[in-house]
Parts: structure tokens; sequence; C-alpha cells
């Protein structure tokens, strides 16, 4: 299997970001994930600013594996969506600045019945994003909890290549839904893909899902990495950890998990 190069999400180790890229690189990343709603402001990114951190970034060794764009709302709430887009196309742009071709957000939610329409709002505003991303040169990789289904039925609606998804493997199994499901039917629309884990408990309303170190959950890492073989998949595997008390200690070992398989 070719070798995937394998990110950190720099907000996982709770720390300032020069300091965690400085971490990430210690941990032997090929790259970092950065948050630029919480870690960077998308305002304060002047050209001098850019320039900085691919400095910075380059004598760490390290790249820009994804921009992360977390908004609050998804893009089906109509509540301030021109705002978002516009805030989500200056991401976009800035993230090919930075070197990388991925931000990465939510969708917003989707219909489970094939019966129910998508929410008109939602595939206008991101057509408008895949329209933009020819010229920003990024695409807009989105994270749902949605079944399998009904996100490849969402881009199917969409104009071709400029958005995407990403594989969350704890937004799938905390729905119910299998990550390599999910690779099978949107494995040809992949464009980046988290590496963490979790344990799916309990059925109904009283179902839970916690977060583990990678390898020990229920997400079956070594069959996800032969899909993404299969489907010649060649983007970025980043580690991502949001529980637990020894975030670079997990890290390290997701890392070392990663390039054992």
């Amino acid at each position: 299997m070719a070798t995937l190069p394998i990110g950190i999400a720099t907000r996982s180790l709770r720390l300032p970001l020069r300091q965690a890229l400085l971490k990430a690189a210690q941990l032997g990343a090929d790259g970092v994930e950065i948050d630029v709603r919480n870690e960077l402001r998308l305002t304060e990114m002047s050209q001098t600013a850019v320039r900085q951190l691919k400095k910075l970034l380059s004598d760490l060794g390290l790249k820009v594996a994804a921009v992360a764009f977390p908004t609050r709302r998804g893009y089906d709430d109509p509540d301030e969506l021109d705002r978002r887009v516009l805030a989500t196309q200056e991401a976009m742009s800035l993230a090919y600045r930075l070197g990388a071709s991925v931000v990465v957000n939510q969708a917003g939610a989707l219909p489970a019945d094939a019966d129910t329409p998508l929410a008109e709002n939602q595939v206008n505003a991101l057509s408008l994003l895949a329209a933009h991303s020819e010229r920003a040169g990024a695409r807009l990789a989105l994270v749902s909890d949605a079944a399998p289904a009904s996100q490849r039925r969402l881009l199917d609606e969409l104009p071709g290549g400029g958005i995407g998804v990403a594989l969350d493997p704890i937004a799938l199994l905390s729905a119910g839904h299998a990550p390599t499901e999910a690779l099978t039917q949107l494995g040809e629309h992949l464009l980046y893909g988290y590496a963490i884990d979790a344990v799916h408990e309990g059925i109904g309303s009283g179902a839970r899902t916690s977060e583990v170190e990678l390898g020990r959950g229920d997400a079956d890492w070594p069959e996800l990495l032969g899909l993404l073989e299969e489907r010649g998949y060649r983007g970025w595997l980043t580690a991502l950890r949001s529980a637990g008390s020894d975030p670079a200690g997990d890290l390290a070992n997701a890392v070392a998990y990663l390039r054992t398989l």
C-alpha cells in the first residue's frame, strides 16, 4: 500500500498555535490541520502573516494538510447563510495561500428519508462554494453524521468535483453508521480523512459514543485503509483527539499506529 501523509490537528494538542506546531513536528507528523476560526483569524492573515507562518512550517518540515473552518451552523441553516458562505470562501482562499487544497466544515442536517427534499438554500450555498473552488484552488470537504446514502444524495445535486467529503469515523459511529459503509458509498468523493476512533455502546436513546485511542475502538482501521487503497486515495489522514488527559501521547501513538499499518 502507498504511504499516505499523516497529519495532526493542532487544536488537539491544546496549546498555542506556535507551540502546537513545534510539538506536531516532534511527534513525527508530516503536516498539520489548522483551525482558522479559533487558532488563526481570517482577518489577521495578511500576506506578511502568511509568509511568516509558511516559513515556520518549512523550518519544521511540516505542510498544511487542511484548514478547518468549523462554523456554529451548517449550510442548511438560513440564518446569516450569505455571511457564512462568504467566510467559507475566504477560508478556501487562505487554505490555498497556505499550500492546502482542502477546507473542512460540517454539512448541516440532511434528510434521512429519500422522499424528503434537500434544503434548497443548502444546495444553493454549496453550489456557490463548489464554483468558488475553481477560483480559490481549494475544495470544501464536508463532515456529516448523516447516512452515507443521504450524503451521496447531496453530492449528486452539486456541480461535480468542487465539493467532497471528509471521513470522520466518530461522527458516523455516533449516528450508528459504519465508516466502512461510508467509504464504500462515498469513496470517490473523499477529499480528506480523520484518524480517530470510538466505541459505540447501547441502542436507542441510551446509546452513547466514547472517543478512544486510535485502533482501540469500533472503526476497523486495517479494513478502512484497505478500502482507501482500493479507491486510490492519496490524501491526508489527520490524527484528531478531543478527549483524554494526554493528547500529545495519544497523538504520538496514533501516528505510530498508522505508520505500522
